[in-house]
Parts: C-alpha cells; sequence; structure tokens
C-alpha cells in the first residue's frame, strides 16, 4: 500500500504541499526554470551517453574482466541510472511539477534516491575489495564472477528499497506538521535520517581509503629496499589514486547537498535551503558526468578502449570499400625487371608491417 489513503490530505494536490511548506510552484516559466531544463537537458543526455560508453568498455575489453572493474561498470550503471532519474526530474520541474499527481511525485523522487543509495553503497563494496585485495597483497580479487553478480543484485535490492522507503509510509502526507521544505511530501525525521546515513556512509569510505592508502605507502617503501619490481606496486598505487578521485569527487558533489537536505529536515529557518536548493541539485548531478572523465584521464586502456568504440563506425567504412580483401602494393623498379606480372594476391598484416 502506497500510504494511507483514508487520509485527507491524500486527495490533495502537490501544489497543496508546496504551498503549505512555503515553496509555491509558480504557473508561468521563470528564468531560473528555462535555466534548469535548458542546462540539465544536454547534461543528462551527455550523462548517459558517457556511461554507456564505460560499460560497453567493460564488457567488450577482456582486460577489464576482474572484480574491480565489474564492480566500476556497476558505478557506471548507477550513473547511467541517475542520468535517466534526473533526465525524468528536469521533465517534470517548475511549472511542470503542478500537474503531477502525489504517486508521480514520490516515484520521481525515489528514482534519485536509488540512484546515490546505488553509487553509495557500490563505493563500499569497492573499499571493501580494495582493502581484501591489497591487505592480502594482490592486485585483483580472487572473488568468482557468481558473487560478484550476488554483490550487483544486492546492491540494487538495497537501492530500490530505500527509494521506495518514502512511498511505503514515511512521509509526511498524513501529516501536515512534519512536512519539509526542499522536499515537500517528505517527512523532516526521514531527510535527517537519509542525510546522516549517507554523510556516515562517506566518513567510513574516506577512513578505510585513508588507511589503504597508509598500508600501500609503507609497503611499498620496504619493498622498495629489498626488491626491483615496481611495476605491480605502481599499478595498486595508480588504481588506489583512480577509485580516491572518483571518491573524492562523489563527497564534493554530493556533500553539500546532503547538508541542505540535513539543514531542513532540522527546521533550520535561518540557513535559506531554499536559495541553495537547485545548485546543490546540478552539482550533484555533475558528480554522474565527472567519472566518466576520470576512468578516460587514468586509465589508458580504458582510453584505448573508448578509442576502439567510438570508431567502429568509420573502420567498418573502410573495410566496406575493399570487401575483396584485395590490396594493391606499389612495386619498385628492381621487382618491375624481374618479374614480367604484378601479384594480385593479399597482404597479410604481417607482410605489411615488416615492409
Amino acid at each position: 500500500m502506497l500510504f494511507n489513503s483514508t487520509c485527507e490530505a491524500f486527495n490533495n494536490s502537490v501544489s497543496f504541499f508546496y504551498n503549505k511548506t512555503g515553496k509555491p510552484i509558480s504557473p508561468n516559466w521563470r528564468t531560473h526554470d528555462f535555466i534548469v531544463v535548458g542546462l540539465g537537458l544536454p547534461i543528462c543526455v551527455f550523462i548517459i551517453l558517457a556511461n554507456i560508453l564505460v560499460i560497453v568498455a567493460i564488457i567488450i575489453n577482456r582486460q577489464f574482466h576482474y572484480p574491480i572493474y565489474y564492480l566500476l561498470g556497476n558505478m557506471a550503471a548507477a550513473d547511467l541510472f541517475a542520468g535517466i532519474s534526473y533526465l525524468n526530474l528536469v521533465f517534470h520541474t517548475g511549472p511542470w511539477t503542478i500537474s503531477l499527481s502525489i504517486k508521480e511525485w514520490f516515484i520521481r523522487g525515489a528514482l534519485i534516491n536509488m540512484s546515490l543509495t546505488a553509487s553509495v553503497v557500490n563505493l563500499l563494496a569497492v573499499a571493501v575489495e580494495r582493502h581484501q585485495t591489497i591487505f592480502t597483497m594482490q592486485l585483483h580479487s580472487t572473488m568468482t564472477k557468481r558473487r560478484v553478480l550476488m554483490l550487483i543484485v544486492t546492491i540494487w535490492l538495497v537501492a530500490v528499497f530505500m527509494g521506495l522507503v518514502p512511498i511505503m509510509g514515511w512521509n509526511c502526507v498524513c501529516d501536515l506538521s512534519t512536512c519539509c521544505t526542499v522536499a515537500p511530501l517528505y517527512s523532516r525525521s526521514f531527510l535527517v535520517f537519509w542525510a546522516i546515513l549517507n554523510l556516515m556512509a562517506f566518513f567510513i569510505m574516506v577512513a578505510v581509503y585513508t588507511h589503504i592508502f597508509i598500508y600501500v605507502r609503507r609497503r611499498r617503501r620496504s619493498m622498495s629496499l629489498h626488491t626491483d619490481q615496481p611495476s605491480n606496486n605502481q599499478t595498486v598505487i595508480s588504481l588506489m589514486k583512480t577509485m580516491s578521485m572518483i571518491l573524492g569527487a562523489f563527497v564534493i558533489c554530493w556533500t553539500p547537498g546532503l547538508v541542505i537536505l540535513l539543514l531542513d529536515g532540522l527546521s533550520c529557518g535561518e540557513c535559506q535551503v531554499l536559495k541553495y536548493e537547485k545548485y546543490c541539485l546540478v552539482l550533484a548531478e555533475c558528480n554522474s558526468l565527472v567519472n566518466p572523465i576520470i576512468y578516460s584521464f587514468r586509465d589508458e586502456d580504458m582510453r584505448t578502449t573508448y578509442k576502439r568504440i567510438l570508431c567502429f563506425p568509420w573502420r567498418r567504412m573502410r573495410q566496406h570499400e575493399g570487401t575483396s580483401g584485395i590490396r594493391f602494393e606499389p612495386v619498385a623498379p628492381s621487382e618491375k625487371n624481374s618479374n614480367n606480372s604484378t601479384s594480385l594476391e593479399p597482404v597479410s598484416p604481417q607482410s605489411l608491417l615488416s615492409l
């Protein structure tokens, strides 16, 4: 059951809750509404396309068929889902919000909550995987594909559950005195719980990665005195830096929004949460845009795979230009004197490299 349908407020429109909490919806398009839609739409499209590229790259390149990259692929899936959620939000914001039913409004919020939860839980899983792998002196985890799949399914089950919590009853539809300002149909107690839970998860992840970095640096110093094989250690350090950049970007992009939710949940009337709400939402949206850029900037193999995927249509066009597989190679003058006929045999790649 969605919520108590016998409640009087259940039959009210979404505008009723917005007006009640001091966040009235204007039926007319304002400048900032045009800015939100104008910037949000291309950003969402780019987020969706970029994260599809990451997922395809991990699927087609066998060098990425390890647990850590499967989890990164799931992170890209969470960002892809976030892009779709933001796209849905863009088309249901501003004056369009007036036409939403209460159920549609909750679904809109649930999609955003699911994408955030999936990202947070996935980053926690990556932190645990890196901690277990590095402290057992390995580059890649020995976790089987079945366990990785079960872990990914669990991540999404948790995300779906957390996204549906307000719909299942933790809301203010039947208790208007507990409604918050930023999300007028959510209860303040849920916002406090949601913000503190995610901020605690951020703190735990930062602590785990800091511990891993300290350990790796100490081990690298000690091993440098006894071995002349720094390549594996360098790979571990590089991968850890990549993961730390992803975590850092996530914390930077999401923390302001969570702080706004926390302040709103604590009924901070002097904090002017509505003044900063839109900026925090745009910043959170940009996080799903940043991760694919980090992957390409930090990982040369990922960059190469991107190029293969993006250049695939042009390669196909070149193949169609010479479907017979025959190549005509220029014959040197000395060869013309010794051979009266020109060979039309296909030239293999190996022979071309030897020329």
